[in-house]
C-alpha cells in the first residue's frame, strides 16, 4: 500500500527513533499492558498485531520467522515495541499542539488507498489486509497514525518560508552547479589493437569517412555507441584525458589519427562545432531552489520539534515497561546519555 506520503512518514519515524516520550503524568501498568507512556496504555494485543504483521512479511518473502526467545526474535519484538512507543508519544504530543484526526479523515485515506492500489475492488483490498494479517480495524490504526503524522508535519512546518534573498544567495554560492561545460557531438570507433586502428583509419581517410557508421557497427568495442554508428555527445572533462583533448581539438568534420587510452585505440570524428559553456540563469532555477531550501528548513523545524519533545520525555516514571518487554537498547539511552555528558562539561 504505497503512497507518496511514505517518504514523509519514514523521515518522521527516523527523527522519532532517536528519542522516547510520554508527556504529562504516567498511568499505572496493567496486566495486559506492554508499556504505558504518559497517560496512554500500549497493550499486548497491540504488540501481537505488530508481530503478526511481521510474520506475514517474513512469509511473503519466503523467510523463516525467528523462534521466540532467540536474539533475532527479541530484536524484532524490540523494534515493534519501539514503534508502538513512538506512536503513543506522537499521539499525545499531537494533542498538545491541537492536531487531531477524525474517523472521517481515516476513512477518506482508506478510500484513496482502495482507489489507487486496488481499483476500488473491495475483495482485493480485503485480501491484501488478510495477507498482512490485519483486520480492517487494525489497519485503520496504522492509517490513523500515518494521517496524524502528516498532519503534525504540516502543522509544525506550516510557517516555513524561504525569501527571494535566500534563494539568490544560494544561487550565487553554488553557481558552479548551474554551469554547463563545453560540449560537442562526435563519433568514434574503439578497438583493442593499434594495427587494426591504423587499418580502419586508412580506410576511412581514403573513403573520406563515408563508411564510418558501418565500420563502427562492425568493429567498435564501445557498447554505448557502436550500435549507433559510434555517435555520442561529450562534455568537456567527462571523458578520459587523451580522448577529451583530441575530441575538442578537432575541426568540425575532421578525423583523428588513432588515439590511445586505457580502453584501447580510438578513431574520432567531430560531427558538430564545439558548443560553448553556458550558465542556467537564476530565473529558470528559482522555483527548484526554493523547493530545495523549503524542504531543508522544514526538516530542520521538524527535527527541532522532535528534540524539544525529547527534552520533555524520557523522564523517570514517564514510561513504564512490563517485565520482559523493554527494548534493548532502551530508546531513551542515547538522549539521557547525551544530556548527562553535556551536564558534566
Amino acid at each position: 500500500m504505497k503512497r507518496s506520503s511514505l517518504a514523509l512518514i519514514s523521515m518522521l519515524f527516523a527523527l522519532l527513533v532517536a528519542g522516547c516520550g510520554g508527556g504529562g503524568s504516567s498511568a499505572s501498568l496493567e496486566s495486559d499492558d506492554v508499556l504505558v507512556v504518559g497517560g496512554q496504555h500500549v497493550t499486548k494485543d497491540d504488540l501481537n498485531v505488530m508481530m503478526t504483521r511481521a510474520r506475514k512479511s517474513y512469509e511473503a518473502n519466503k523467510q523463516k520467522f525467528p523462534k521466540p526467545g532467540t536474539q533475532e526474535f527479541l530484536a524484532l519484538q524490540g523494534q515493534a515495541v519501539t514503534y508502538l512507543l513512538q506512536r503513543a508519544e506522537l499521539q499525545q504530543r499531537a494533542d498538545d499542539i491541537g492536531v487531531k484526526v477524525s474517523d472521517k479523515d481515516v476513512d477518506k485515506r482508506i478510500d484513496l488507498v482502495k482507489k489507487q492500489s486496488y481499483g476500488n475492488d473491495q475483495k482485493k483490498f480485503e485480501a491484501a489486509l488478510a495477507a498482512q494479517g490485519l483486520t480492517l480495524d487494525q489497519y485503520k490504526l496504522f492509517e490513523k497514525f500515518q494521517v496524524l503524522s502528516e498532519a503534525v508535519y504540516k502543522k509544525v512546518t506550516g510557517d516555513v518560508k524561504v525569501s527571494d534573498a535566500a534563494i539568490k544567495d544560494y544561487y550565487e554560492k553554488n553557481k558552479a552547479v548551474y554551469r554547463q561545460k563545453e560540449s560537442r557531438d562526435v563519433r568514434h570507433i574503439l578497438v583493442n589493437k593499434r594495427a587494426l586502428a591504423d587499418q580502419i583509419y586508412a580506410q576511412l581517410a581514403a573513403a573520406h569517412e563515408q563508411n564510418f557508421a558501418k565500420l563502427a557497427k562492425k568493429y567498435s568495442k564501445d557498447p554505448s555507441s557502436a550500435a549507433n554508428g559510434g555517435k555520442l555527445t561529450i562534455v568537456r572533462g567527462q571523458t578520459v584525458p587523451p580522448f577529451d583533448k583530441t575530441a575538442f581539438s578537432l575541426d568540425k568534420g575532421q578525423l583523428s589519427k588513432p588515439v590511445h587510452t586505457q580502453y584501447g585505440w580510438h578513431i574520432i570524428q567531430a560531427l558538430s562545432a564545439v558548443r560553448p559553456a553556458t550558465s542556467t540563469p537564476l530565473s529558470k532555477v528559482k522555483d527548484s531552489i526554493r523547493q530545495q531550501l523549503e524542504s531543508q528548513k522544514k526538516n530542520e523545524a521538524m527535527t527541532k520539534w522532535i528534540n524539544d519533545m525529547q527534552k520533555s520525555f524520557c523522564k523517570p516514571a514517564k514510561i513504564k515497561y512490563q517485565a520482559g518487554y523493554q527494548p534493548t537498547p532502551d530508546p531513551c539511552t542515547s538522549f539521557t546519555s547525551s544530556t548527562a555528558a553535556t551536564a558534566t562539561q
